[in-house]
């Protein structure tokens, strides 16, 4: 693992992430909000650190909220999504603002998504809110049915399930 990414785990304390990867919480609002849907009461907002190392990737997601993505520092980082309809699949980096490349972008609520960094390391936050609940979270592989789908009509998207 590159230094700074082992400093960054180390000083930011994060945890392996369930999808690859390594996180931590570091927002939860206090504030609750109802959801425009069949969910719960959620928190207004969290917002998590989110590092990926060595060509590591964040494997095919989808979360019931709408999800920001910051770059931070490192390398650029791929992010892929397929909307919820499976039609569209995208990919696009984040990085240090520059021709053609954002620093930020957001995944709508019920797309499938996907990341990597496209070198040693990139750091990132993500801000979802409604605040993020594992209940509202799912992983494509867990799903193999809509998987076989997915990768039917996307073959590109087979490295990330």
């Amino acid at each position: 693992m590159h230094p700074r990414a082992e400093e960054l785990v180390r000083r930011l304390r994060l945890e392996p992430h369930p999808e690859g990867g390594f996180y931590r919480e570091v927002f939860r609002s206090a504030l609750r909000v109802q959801p425009d849907d069949a969910r719960p009461p959620r928190d207004a907002l969290t917002l998590i650190y989110f590092l990926l190392v060595d060509g590591g990737c964040s494997r095919w997601h989808r979360v019931a909220s709408d999800e920001a993505w910051s770059w931070v520092e490192g390398d650029a980082l791929e992010l892929l999504r397929i909307d919820a309809g499976l039609a569209a699949f995208t990919r696009e980096r984040l990085g240090a603002p520059a021709e053609g490349r954002e620093a930020a972008a957001v995944i709508a609520a019920g797309d499938w998504q996907a990341a990597r960094t496209t070198g040693a390391y990139t750091l990132v936050t993500c801000a979802v809110g409604p605040g993020f609940d594992f209940a509202d979270f799912a992983m494509l592989s867990d799903v193999p049915d809509l998987a076989d789908e997915v990768l039917r009509r996307h073959p590109e998207a087979a490295a990330f399930v």
